[in-house]
């Protein structure tokens, strides 16, 4: 059985799983899914369409499913959806997501959101995505596996940030992020692979020369994007670890792929 506080707020249409501890002061609007093993602390706010996996670790004054702060937003029903075992710390906040796009806000599992960060409307973050104090998402950003953001760190809507990058502290990101890279800076520039993530990771270090190769290709070589992509493709073949960067160059969102310099006629770095 769930333990709930006497205090605690829980709508009658809410589902709450077996083992769920509900702390003083939360509230649980209605349609809420908690899974098992999940705990809410104090003071917590889940207020409709959210979806929350099994054995997170929730709260202080933290504000989910709350209505995306979007001028257009006509009270649609859309949803957030939260995986498994997370740690969403003090302060987070986590909006639905709008008719715009497609209507959810979706968060993996084991991920850690330190206290005060943002997460806007219709972002998509995979797994093992770790974001420190007051880190900050606009809508629509998706957000690759195993990413770390800094404090105060933000990330302008629809950009994306592909997986094993490290956004430095303090940093604001403006266009696409590509997978492996570390970038810092207002507006944030790439500074070469993630080369301590990489090893944290357990990237081999055949695998971390790969991708060592092909990042610098992509920084440094007087061409475009696409033609980028075909040699990256000539030189690399199927191997998958640089098939993850081609993939992310080839779909870039419209606030371009962020490169170390521009090329001659080419509108998107």
């Amino acid at each position: 059985m769930p333990k709930i506080a006497s205090t605690a707020y829980v709508d009658t249409s809410a589902e709450i799983e077996e083992d769920v501890k509900i702390e003083p002061g939360v509230y649980i609007g209605p349609k809420v899914y908690i899974g098992k093993g999940t705990v809410i602390k104090s003071y917590t706010y889940i207020e409709s369409n959210t979806k929350i996996g099994k054995f997170n670790q929730i709260g202080p004054f933290a504000v989910i499913g709350t209505p995306p702060q979007h001028i257009a937003y006509k009270g649609e029903e859309t949803y957030v959806e939260i995986g498994d075992y997370n740690i969403i710390r003090e302060f987070t906040t986590i909006h639905r997501g709008t008719a715009f796009d497609e209507g959810i806000t979706r968060i993996g599992n084991r991920c850690m959101f330190m206290s005060y960060v943002h997460i806007a409307h219709d972002c998509k973050i995979e797994d093992f995505v770790i974001m420190a104090n007051n880190a900050t998402l606009g809508g629509h950003v998706r957000v690759g596996e195993r990413v770390v953001m800094g404090g105060f760190s933000a990330v302008h809507q629809f950009c994306r940030i592909g997986a094993y990058a490290f956004i430095s502290a303090m940093s604001g990101i403006d266009k696409d992020v590509p997978p492996y890279v570390k970038v810092f800076g207002i507006p944030a520039k790439i500074q070469g692979i993630n080369l301590i993530g990489l090893r944290r990771a357990g990237f081999s270090k055949e695998e971390i020369r790969k991708i060592s190769q092909a990042i610098g290709f992509f920084l440094d070589a007087p061409a475009t994007v696409k033609e980028i992509i075909g040699e990256l493709k000539d030189i690399f073949g199927n191997d998958p670890i640089v098939e993850r960067l081609i993939k992310f160059l080839e779909k870039p969102s419209k606030q371009g792929i962020m490169r170390r310099k521009p090329f001659e006629g080419e509108e998107a770095f």
